[in-house]
C-alpha cells in the first residue's frame, strides 16, 4: 500500500496508530501511572481542572509514551544540532498551534493554559519527530513552513473543537496528504534548460491519483459489505434495544409506540434536543404495558454526543409518574477502567428510584440529595454525558407524557 521507503503518502507509524485508535479505542487509551488508571492532564484541563506544569514537563503523568516534554526537547535539539532535521517544521508547528489555541480556546493568551496545552499530548513529539519525517514532509523551506503551520492549526482545531483530548496524530497524517501539492508549487522551477515536451498548466501529482483510487476501491468494498450485512445489523440492534427495554422497565410485558411521543420525536427531525443537555438526541419512545394491557411505564432511548470516545446511547426506564426505574446502555465505547465504568451498577443505581426533573453531577463524590449523581473519578466527561442524556429523556417525558 505504501510502496516502500520514499513512496509513503503518509507517515506509516502514525497511519498505523490512527488505525488502531479508530478500531480499538478503548484498548489504546488504557493509560495508567504506577498501575493506577487516571485521567490524562489534557482531560483534566478540558474538564476545567488544574494540572501540574512541572509534572507534565518531566513526564510524571499518565498518557502516551513520550509524554515527557523535557526528554522530547533534548532529542529534538540533538536532531537540530546534528542536522537530522531543520527548524522550519518544529517552529511553525508549535507557533501555529499556540496561536490557534490562544485565539479560539476561549482562554485567550493565558500563559499557564498555553504552557499546559504545549506540554500535554503529542504536539511536541509531532513537531520534532513525526511531522519532520523526511519521506512525508516537503523538501523546500517554504513548503515546510506551510506544512508545519497546517499541522499546528489542525492540532489546535481538533483539541479545541473536537471530542478527543488530543488528536495530533490525525493532524499530521492529514497534512501529509498536502505534501505532493506543496512540493509541486514550492520547488523552484529551473530556467536554464528546456525539455523536449514541456508540461503546462495544472498537474495532479501521481501520488494523489493513486490515493484517490485506493480510497475509491476501499469505499466500494466497505459499502458492499455494509449492504450485505445491513439487515442483520438492524435485527441485532433491534434485539439489543428490546432487551434493554425489559431491563429498565421490568414490570412491562409488551412495548408499543406512544403516538404523542413518536410525533414529538419526528418533529425534532434528528436535531439536538433542547439547549440545556449538551449534544443530546431523543431516538425512540415506547410505552410498556403489563399483562392486563395497563401502562406499566415508559422507555425512552437517548444519545449524548458528548462522550469522551464518541456517542453514548442508552434506554431510560420511567414509571407512569416519571420515577426512573433503570438505565441500560446500547452504545458505550468509553475508556476502559474509566468511562466504561458508567456501565457499573454502582453508578447506574444512583438514578433508580429518583423522581426529579433534572439530575446534577457531583464531582466531589459526596452526593446526598436525590437529584445528585456522583461522577466517576477521572471520567467526569463520560459521567456528564450520561447525565445529560438522562436529563434530556426526563424533560422529553414530562413535556410529552401521554
Amino acid at each position: 500500500l505504501f510502496g516502500g521507503l520514499g513512496h509513503n503518502f503518509m507517515n506509516p507509524a502514525l497511519g498505523a496508530r490512527c488505525f488502531l485508535l479508530i478500531s480499538f479505542g478503548s484498548l489504546m487509551t488504557q493509560y495508567s501511572l504506577d498501575g493506577v488508571s487516571q485521567a490524562t492532564p489534557l482531560v483534566k484541563l478540558a474538564e476545567g481542572g488544574r494540572v501540574d506544569l512541572l509534572d507534565m514537563f518531566v513526564g510524571n503523568t499518565s498518557g502516551v509514551i513520550g509524554c515527557s516534554v523535557a526528554a522530547l526537547l533534548i532529542g529534538g535539539i540533538y536532531l537540530l544540532l546534528t542536522g537530522g532535521i531543520t527548524w522550519e517544521i518544529p517552529v511553525s508547528t508549535l507557533a501555529a498551534f499556540t496561536l490557534f489555541v490562544a485565539l479560539f480556546s476561549g482562554k485567550g493568551f493565558d500563559l499557564t493554559y498555553l504552557l499546559a496545552q504545549l506540554r500535554g499530548g503529542g504536539i511536541v513529539m509531532a513537531a520534532f519527530f513525526m511531522a519532520t519525517d523526511p519521506v512525508t514532509s516537503p523538501v523546500t523551506s517554504t513548503g515546510q513552513l506551510i506544512f508545519g503551520a497546517a499541522v499546528g492549526i489542525l492540532s489546535g482545531l481538533f483539541r479545541v473543537m473536537g471530542s478527543s483530548a488530543d488528536s495530533v496524530s490525525y493532524a499530521v497524517i492529514i497534512s501529509n496528504l498536502l505534501v505532493p501539492f506543496l512540493d509541486e508549487y514550492t520547488v523552484p522551477k529551473p530556467f536554464a534548460f528546456r525539455t523536449q515536451k514541456e508540461s503546462t498548466g495544472f498537474r495532479i501529482p501521481k501520488s494523489a491519483i493513486t490515493l484517490c483510487f485506493i480510497t475509491l476501491i476501499a469505499g466500494v468494498a466497505l459499502s458492499g459489505v455494509f449492504g450485505l450485512t445491513k439487515d442483520t445489523i438492524e435485527e441485532q440492534k433491534e434485539a439489543q434495544n428490546n432487551e434493554s427495554y425489559r431491563m429498565v422497565c421490568p414490570n412491562a410485558q409488551d412495548f408499543q409506540d406512544d403516538e404523542a411521543m413518536v410525533s414529538a420525536i419526528e418533529s425534532l427531525a434528528g436535531g439536538v434536543y433542547g439547549t440545556d443537555f449538551g449534544k443530546a438526541y431523543i431516538n425512540k419512545a415506547k410505552v410498556g404495558l403489563d399483562a392486563s394491557g395497563n401502562v406499566a411505564g415508559y422507555v425512552i432511548s437517548a444519545t449524548s454526543g458528548d462522550g469522551f470516545d464518541g456517542n453514548i446511547t442508552m434506554s431510560i426506564g420511567l414509571d407512569p409518574e416519571g420515577t426512573v426505574t433503570g438505565i441500560a446502555f446500547t452504545e458505550l465505547h468509553e475508556t476502559a477502567g474509566m468511562g466504561m465504568r458508567c456501565d457499573e451498577e454502582e453508578f447506574k443505581n444512583q438514578f433508580i428510584g429518583a423522581a426529579v426533573d433534572k439530575f446534577l453531577m457531583n464531582k466531589e463524590g459526596s452526593a446526598s440529595a436525590d437529584n445528585e449523581i456522583n461522577s466517576i473519578s477521572g471520567a467526569s466527561v463520560s459521567s456528564g454525558a450520561v447525565i445529560n442524556a438522562v436529563n434530556a429523556a426526563l424533560d422529553f417525558f414530562h413535556a410529552n407524557q401521554g
